[in-house]
């Protein structure tokens, strides 16, 4: 049976691939592996996620940070920010690591997500969230994101029409005093929430 990119301890054979990526202006180099989410390649709705942030300052969350674009193109392309990167794939965190590594950068990499953050609060938290993860735990996840945020902060998240983003959109409206979305693009919305 394959591993899930949300997969604790992948047992996939590795195929480590590298290669080079401009994104938001900044060219970096990624490593990836079998077994994580989008192995291989930036995936259409990260990239639009990256793309439809604005500014951000202060303490950031990459939750499920995967092996790490991004919380790396954030670094790259708006310094001063201080990252956290957070998620409960053992390879994939390694992958961050290298990846942060190799871009020369540098964050605070935690296993476990929120659990293992139970005091922070975070002026941004950035998400493509593990839709396949099922929707009681992604929702689980917009609701302890909304107790980590600082009163001004925000939840960005990307979501597919077809995956649930009318009703993601719905539940945020339930539980975030602002619910914005950002941009629209080729089946996918970026979604802004505020507590």
């Amino acid at each position: 049976m394959p591993d899930h990119y949300f997969t604790g301890l992948p047992s996939s054979p590795a195929r480590v691939r590298q290669w080079e990526e401009t994104i938001l202006g900044a060219r970096l180099t990624f490593e990836t592996d079998a077994g994580v989410f989008s192995a291989g390649a930036v995936d259409r709705g990260t990239r639009l996620l990256l793309n439809s942030l604005p500014r951000l300052t202060g303490d950031v969350l990459d939750l499920g940070c995967g092996w790490g674009v991004i919380g790396v193109t954030l670094l790259a392309a708006m310094p001063g920010i201080c990252m956290t990167m957070t998620d409960i794939n053992q390879r994939a965190l390694q992958l961050t690591r290298r990846n942060l590594i190799i871009n020369h950068r540098e964050a605070q990499v935690v296993e476990g997500g929120f659990p293992a953050l139970p005091e922070r609060l975070f002026h941004a938290i950035v998400t493509n969230p593990p839709i396949r993860m099922g929707k009681q735990t992604v929702y689980g996840l917009f609701q302890e994101s909304r107790s980590h945020l600082h009163p001004d902060g925000a939840l960005f998240l990307v979501i597919r029409k077809r995956q649930g983003a009318d009703s993601a959109r719905h539940f945020l409206h339930e539980h975030f005093g602002e619910v914005a979305t950002l941009k629209k693009s080729g089946g996918y919305e970026v979604i802004r929430a505020r507590p």
